[in-house]
């Protein structure tokens, strides 16, 4: 079984890279954020002719996430439990296939907004940790899969790519990444590569491509069970070198059976 999760930054300005990724790859699963349209603009007939169906938690212009599958699967989330109804930001949608439930997420940024935006980022964190565990007691195995707007140490990220104040490195980010793996679960990429510079993400601006300028904050954590079926973890970095690409590019887990 094959899972992967991409940043697209707009599904629509994306889709022909899409597509031709799901004709390449043939992941079981796709999991896209920040898709930034609502679910009647997403592209869904494009993938549904190349066999994926689509589950879509959109919203107007910004945030949005989606799910394309081949095999059915049974919606469970549309929102993030523990967040409020009054909470507009589509960040999350969950579903359940093969055995497993499979979250998908795109963790707020925390750099905008000021203080009371990085409040908001922190307790989104906090909130997908309630998950996690509330999935761990009901003994589930799950993947929760995304953009998690968090680079985990000074390891995932170039010298110089983000100010020491960054919301995605400042310590209390990090306490709630660790606090989310202290719940029992695997983090996919450095359980099979713990050494390794690996980025996920180049900024368009400063040339951060060209000079592997990156950030490594797309992760896929895994539940106990799942963390042993774990075969291994691509990052498909010639994406970014694509014309007009998303500034991040697909990980693809690959777990045995299912």
């Amino acid at each position: 079984m094959r899972i992967t999760t991409w940043n697209v930054n707009s599904v629509r300005m994306r889709e022909t890279h899409v597509a031709s990724f799901l004709e390449r790859e043939k992941p079981d699963f796709l999991l896209l954020q920040e898709i930034k349209c609502e679910a009647h603009q997403f592209p869904g007939l494009a993938f549904k002719a190349l066999g994926y169906d689509a589950v879509v938690v959109g919203q107007k212009s910004y945030n949005g996430v989606a799910i394309l599958h081949r095999a059915p699967v049974e919606l469970v989330h549309s929102r993030l439990p523990g967040m409020t109804e009054d909470d507009a930001h589509a960040r999350y949608v969950e579903v359940r296939a093969a055995g497993l439930n499979i979250g998908n997420l795109y963790l707020p940024n925390g750099n905008s907004g000021g203080e009371a935006g990085y409040a908001y980022k922190l307790h989104w964190m906090a909130a997908l940790r309630a998950r996690a565990s509330a999935l761990l007691a009901e003994d589930a195995d799950f993947i929760l899969a995304g953009d998690y707007n968090v680079c985990p140490t000074d390891a995932d990220f170039a010298p110089r790519a983000l100010s020491a104040g960054d919301a995605l490195i400042r310590p209390e980010t990090r306490a709630a990444f660790n606090a989310l793996l202290f719940t029992g679960l695997t983090e996919a990429m450095r359980a099979l590569h713990p050494q390794e510079t690996i980025y996920t993400f180049w900024d368009y601006q400063a040339g951060a491509w060209d000079r592997n300028s990156g950030l490594r904050i797309d992760h896929a954590l895994l539940s106990p069970r799942l963390a042993e079926r774990l075969v291994s973890v691509t990052v498909h970095k010639d994406e970014r070198a694509k014309a007009q690409p998303s500034d991040h590019v697909p990980v693809t887990v690959e777990l045995s059976g299912g």
